[in-house]
């Protein structure tokens, strides 16, 4: 029943879109009319510069660490990675942003960081050492959740149901990056929209 509760709320709550209503707040207008028209922390840095990429980023983090630890104190352990699964589709596709959000990056270190910190910072420190070499944030990105689905399933357990929710989770933010994996692949830069 406690899940049947979860998955929705966390759904929800991901759903807020951060980026959407702190660029609004600034007058900054909507992140997905904007150069690469997504809603998430990369594309704030571009319009309103590092200081409100990172406020984006850290309350990201935050709901996320949120909704792990309503997991974690409200559901057997194997079952919390699941709830990553609501977020993370909130978040993609939120319910009060006419289903266009963010690719779930920030939410998902946010989840982890709460479950596995160590693991959190290293994919942190993963995810600067591959940007300093590729300079393409959505590539170091791919490393970053490698190392957060690994914590996570090193924190749970080698169990079926956390490695099917880790690799979905996993799944999906990847699946999020279609079109900047598309671009990269046929040579053009990501679509600058004004």
């Amino acid at each position: 029943m406690t899940m049947a509760l979860l998955l929705p709320g966390a759904y929800v709550a991901g759903s807020v879109n951060f980026a959407v209503l702190v660029l609004r707040l600034l007058g900054k207008g909507d992140p997905r009319s904007q150069f690469s028209g997504n809603a998430g922390t990369t594309n704030v840095y571009r319009i309103a510069g590092p200081f409100w990429a990172a406020v984006v980023l850290l309350l990201d983090m935050g709901r996320a660490a949120s909704i792990a630890l309503a997991g974690l104190h409200l559901l057997p352990p194997e079952h919390v990675p699941w709830i990553a699964l609501g977020l993370l589709a909130g978040n993609r596709y939120p319910c009060f942003h006419r289903f266009q959000g963010g690719k779930g990056v920030g939410n998902f270190l946010g989840f982890a960081a709460v479950l596995t910190p160590c693991w959190a910072a290293a994919s942190c420190g993963a995810w600067v050492a591959l940007w300093a070499v590729v300079r393409t944030p959505f590539v170091a990105s791919f490393l970053m959740i490698a190392v957060l689905g690994a914590g996570l399933i090193a924190r749970f357990g080698p169990l079926p149901g956390v490695i099917a929710a880790v690799v979905l989770a996993c799944a999906f933010l990847v699946f999020n990056h279609r079109e900047n994996i598309r671009q990269l692949r046929s040579g053009a830069k990501p679509a600058a929209r004004t």
